[in-house]
């Protein structure tokens, strides 16, 4: 099982932004140094949910801070950026990390429709631009003399310098929020970044996943190849003791998702609409759900039933709800000292 970590960082003042950035990119430094396999940066604009706010740019500090660890992005919200530029920064930042680079793409936020806005978009122009988006990125890594004419982007230019370090080019993954969205990634052999779920929810999509890819033709390495790609996503923090593990991760939980609300409701145009009458919490409105949150020996118990479920890699949310330094190190060693070394074991 592969560790990885989730780099979303809320800063609730602007004026702290600065400080957050630095105190994530130590966090990052750390996830490496325990041994972590991967970093997964993520894209938001003008809401303070993600301090460094740009994963290209944060992405290239990180890869000056560090030696051996995958940088992901989960996701860049591809509607904001022009495919042609995003392959140039995305090809530099391949070279600047020799070749660690995983580029997860996604429509973005379902829920934000501010960032798009900022941006001069519309939600729905985000998700019908992001299958033309992606056919151009790949065109401008991998071809020569490229010719474009789609409904949003028409260009012609020789070759991108410099190419990608990775051949023939970064890995693709998409961030899958529905059933419907994973089954299309199945059916073409593309991994997938998958949010919060219960085991049970995650063992039927993992289950489907696969038999998709079966049924679509794949052979058994490229469906194991492509399920060895795929990730999960946990909030996590560990303590020395369950009670004040849950006490803590509970009280970041409401402090993240409070931060979330706040923000749809002052600057999406219609507010957030209202939850619909006898709905239940979702599975990340939960500590049971959206976290591993215990004793090293409760969460390798935790990880534990994940992999029983199907899950290979885990995408782990170490600083949930802005937790202060101090605790978030405690907890990242903790996980790197007495729980991944058993996984690495097995």
């Amino acid at each position: 099982m592969r560790f990885g970590s989730f780099v979303f960082s809320i800063s609730d003042d602007r004026e702290n932004d600065h400080r957050v950035i630095d105190s994530t990119l130590r966090q990052v430094e750390l996830a490496e140094e325990i041994g972590m396999d991967a970093v997964w940066l993520t894209e938001h604009h003008f809401d303070g949910a993600v301090a460094y706010a740009d994963p290209l740019v944060f992405g290239a500090a990180v890869a000056a801070r560090t030696k051996r660890v995958r940088i992901g992005f989960a996701v860049v919200e591809m509607a904001l950026h022009h495919p042609v530029r995003l392959a140039v920064q995305t090809a530099v930042l391949d070279n600047l990390s020799h070749g660690r680079l995983i580029v997860g793409t996604g429509r973005g936020s379902a829920y934000n429709e501010y960032e798009y806005i900022g941006f001069g978009l519309s939600m729905e122009q985000g998700l019908d631009m992001l299958s033309e988006a992606e056919e151009l990125l790949v065109k401008a890594w991998t071809q020569d003399d490229v010719r474009h004419d789609g409904k949003y982007w028409k260009v012609s230019f020789p070759t991108l310098r410099p190419r990608p370090y990775q051949k023939p080019h970064p890995p693709l993954v998409r961030a899958c929020i529905t059933e419907e969205s994973l089954v299309e990634m199945a059916g073409i052999g593309r991994p997938a970044l998958i949010g919060i779920h219960t085991v049970d929810t995650l063992r039927h999509r993992l289950q489907l996943y696969k038999d998709t890819m079966v049924q679509a033709g794949f052979k058994d390495e490229a469906v194991e190849k492509t399920l060895d790609e795929t990730w999960c996503q946990r909030g996590l923090y560990l303590a020395d003791t369950d009670d004040e593990a849950v006490d803590v991760a509970g009280n970041a939980l409401i402090r993240y998702r409070q931060h979330l609300l706040d923000a749809r409701v002052r600057f999406n145009p219609g507010g957030v609409p209202p939850r619909p009458a006898g709905q239940p919490p979702s599975p990340g409105e939960t500590v049971e759900h959206a976290f591993l949150a215990g004793t090293p020996e409760t969460v390798a118990s935790q990880i534990h039933e994940l992999k029983q479920a199907g899950v290979r890699n885990l995408l782990l949310n170490v600083n949930v709800g802005q937790i202060p330094d101090e605790q978030v190190e405690h907890s990242m060693r903790l996980l790197g000292e007495k729980v991944m070394p058993a996984f690495r074991e097995e």
